[in-house]
């Protein structure tokens, strides 16, 4: 694993910073459910002369790692990391995305084998390697039951093919229900219950690392009412004060739902 190393000084000013920003965030509201778009992976690797950008993808694996135990530190509730979209699947080559698939693999089975997490796949399973399949079922069966932070994976997830589904679902649900009597029931409520997020709450926070500030087909219904936060930091260069400011940020704002 590539780890940049900082000069003795520069880590006494960020332990310092870090204090007080955990300071800051006491009487503060905290995201009961965060949200993630780990992005700039790639792009890091090549800055940094790696041979491939699969080593870009397992440094910003590792920070996940670290992501949610952050989390947990802080109090949230629900952590969603968006790990491979359904775009994903049909515009990387086939070699970095066999790459990517075992890191995000191996991701899934170390955060079931610690403790506190309960594992949930968030997404569709159709077009994932079976290898993939297989990691995200086990670390699903693994932490049922168990309590603690609740780490949704998304993993071949498109936030329209989300909605989509869900229609499909209660329409099949119908039980010969009329056009009219379907368009009675449809309510934002019944939607939400038919989503893969059923039964959480949606994101209050919503982050996305590299400096882009776009939701790329991520959680768009559940994150009508979200706050946002983009840091100009790459996936490998998140550093737990970046969080820490994030969550800091979401507790000086005021949201209003329109009020």
């Amino acid at each position: 694993m590539v780890r940049l190393r900082s000069a003795p000084g520069s880590r006494l000013v960020y332990r310092y910073y870090e204090r007080r920003l955990r300071r800051d965030l006491q009487g503060r509201p905290v995201p009961c459910h965060i949200a993630m778009i780990i992005d700039g992976n790639r792009r890091w690797a090549r800055e940094q002369k790696l041979a491939s950008v699969g080593h870009g993808h397992r440094v910003g694996a590792e920070r996940l790692r670290e992501f949610v135990d952050w989390c947990q530190e802080v109090g949230v509730g629900v952590v969603t990391l968006y790990l491979l979209s359904r775009d994903n699947l049909t515009g990387r080559a086939s070699e970095e995305l066999g790459e990517l698939c075992e890191i995000i693999a191996d991701l899934a089975d170390d955060l079931s084998r610690r403790p506190g997490h309960r594992i949930r796949h968030v997404g569709d399973l159709k077009g994932l390697p079976e290898p993939l399949v297989q990691a995200l079922q086990g670390a699903i069966a693994r932490t049922e039951g168990v309590e603690g932070i609740t780490v949704n994976l998304a993993v071949g997830y498109g936030g329209r093919h989300e909605l989509v589904e869900a229609v499909r679902r209660i329409l099949e649900g119908a039980d010969g229900a009329s056009t009219a009597e379907l368009a009675e029931r449809l309510t934002p409520e019944l939607i939400a219950e038919h989503l893969s997020t059923a039964g959480q709450p949606d994101p209050d926070l919503v982050i996305r690392t590299s400096g882009e500030q776009r939701l790329s087909d991520f959680m768009l219904w559940q994150s009508a009412h979200s706050e946002f936060y983009f840091m100009e930091a790459l996936g490998p260069d998140l550093r737990e004060v970046d969080f820490l400011r994030a969550v800091r940020a979401y507790g000086l704002r005021e949201r209003r739902y329109g009020r």
